[in-house]
């Protein structure tokens, strides 16, 4: 008998111990999926909120691709405003270079008109000395070959200048000048003397008419405004 409660309490213990054995691992595997559980919330929670981070981002570079577009648009508009403005400074100095309120330099040519230095006997001496008609030709034919400006014995001339010739002696604007006349002009040299020399142009009338002609090209040609006491033409 006592055998069998030997056994017994053997078989009781270790019966026992599996039971308890049992509980622990079944508590620790719940356990285990308790804290599985939670990681796995954290996790879902932090991936949804990148999802909406990446989702602002995404917004946010879309609205700022835009604001880049209209700078960029405005800056376009702005540089064409900016060219507008310089295209407009630019003529209106050119305009006031032409109608002679701004100082002006460059090269060009200068033209000299001196009375013939022989006259026949029995000849009448008006028909060799220079006269206003002369001046007016070669003045027409510097403007139409691209003049930019033109002086008189640096007296500088407009549109409206008055010209007028008395025996060896022309007036200019109220100034008198006598010979020879130096006609000078701004513009490329390349352009006007040529076109002064052609054949049967302003030149050849000038030498049928008995008047002495030279020509120079200048590299540097300087003209005060008008309305200022003008003296130097070179």
């Amino acid at each position: 008998m006592r055998g069998r409660y030997v056994i017994l309490s053997l078989v009781l213990l270790v019966l026992g111990f599996l039971i308890s054995y049992s509980y622990q691992l079944t508590s620790e595997r719940n356990l285990d999926h308790a804290i599985s559980s939670e990681q796995w919330k954290k996790e879902f929670e932090t991936r949804s909120l990148l999802i909406e981070k990446e989702e602002k981002n995404s917004d946010l570079q879309k609205i700022l691709f835009e604001k880049q577009e209209e700078v960029k648009e405005i800056e376009r508009s702005l540089k064409d405003q900016k060219q507008v403005y310089y295209n407009l400074v630019e003529d209106v100095e050119k305009f006031r270079m032409y109608v002679g309120d701004l100082p002006v330099a460059g090269n060009g040519v200068r033209v000299t008109l001196e009375d013939a230095s022989y006259i026949p006997d029995g000849e009448n001496v008006n028909n060799y000395i220079v006269h206003e008609s002369h001046i007016f030709n070669l003045i027409n034919e510097l403007n139409i070959s691209g003049a930019e400006a033109i002086s008189i014995n640096g007296q500088r001339i407009s549109s409206d200048s008055y010209i007028h010739c008395n025996g060896p002696v022309i007036t200019v604007d109220g100034k008198q000048f006598p010979a020879p006349f130096v006609i000078s002009a701004i513009g490329d040299p390349n352009v006007l003397t040529p076109a002064l020399n052609i054949a049967g142009g302003i030149i050849d009338q000038l030498a049928y008419d008995n008047i002495v002609v030279t020509v120079e090209n200048k590299a540097e040609i300087k003209m005060d405004p008008l309305f200022h006491d003008q003296r130097v033409s070179s």
